[in-house]
């Protein structure tokens, strides 16, 4: 057995989809606990309990796997996302879309190290980069239209939707993934930093007074 690699009962032959998901969770957290390159299919394999050719028949190489699992994290963002009122209105509904994202990355922490903390790159071929890049543009075109909803009726600071988006969208990033990666640190109580500093990009992108809305 691979050093290092925990090694499951080997399984009887399960359904195409329950054990795909039991591919990608595996992965995801021997990815997250050593990073991509140094984990193998062949450890991923022996951490469901099957062999590697049993892999194979559902995905083709680690990148595919990191490809799928990055799908997965997002479109899990998105569904947290797709969950809140149609209309962001007010500074209470900007936070609320705020919280969203940093519960995801709190309560889900391996799905968001895969999706937005993870170096590596899928190197097998250009269209698997390109998917990931989709599903990562997906999700936040989706964050943008949110926000342009408050830029369109004058209650954000002066300018364009896309570049507030991805300001913000960096802003609360940030948070997550330090205390994600520094657990260590001595931060102050988790929740109070998190209002706070939700409290700051609010005051940071919206407006202090009546902007004229856009016609």
């Amino acid at each position: 057995m691979i050093a290092g690699t925990e090694r499951s009962p080997r399984k009887p032959k399960g359904r195409g989809a329950e054990r795909r998901e039991e591919i990608l969770d595996a992965a995801q957290r021997l990815f997250t606990e050593r990073g991509v390159m140094a984990v193998t299919t062949r450890e991923i394999a022996a951490a469901v309990g099957i062999s590697q050719p049993a892999l194979y028949a559902h995905f083709h190489s680690r990148d595919e796997i990191l490809v799928d699992l990055c799908e997965r994290s997002f479109r899990a963002l998105a569904e947290r996302m797709a969950a809140l009122p149609l209309g962001v209105r007010d500074r209470a509904g900007f936070l609320e879309m705020c919280r969203v994202y940093i519960d995801f990355g709190l309560e889900q922490p391996d799905a968001y190290r895969v999706a937005f903390m993870l170096e590596a790159k899928a190197s097998e071929a250009a269209q698997l980069e390109a998917r990931i890049l989709a599903a990562g543009l997906d999700t936040f075109e989706d964050f943008r239209a949110r926000l342009a909803q408050l830029v369109d009726a004058g209650m954000t600071r002066s300018g364009d939707a896309r570049l507030l988006a991805q300001s913000l969208w960096s802003g609360l990033h940030g948070l997550v993934s330090l205390l994600l990666a520094r657990r260590e640190f001595p931060w102050v109580d988790i929740e109070t930093l998190v209002a706070r500093h939700l409290e700051l990009l609010a005051d940071g992108i919206l407006a202090t007074d009546p902007v004229t809305p856009r016609r």
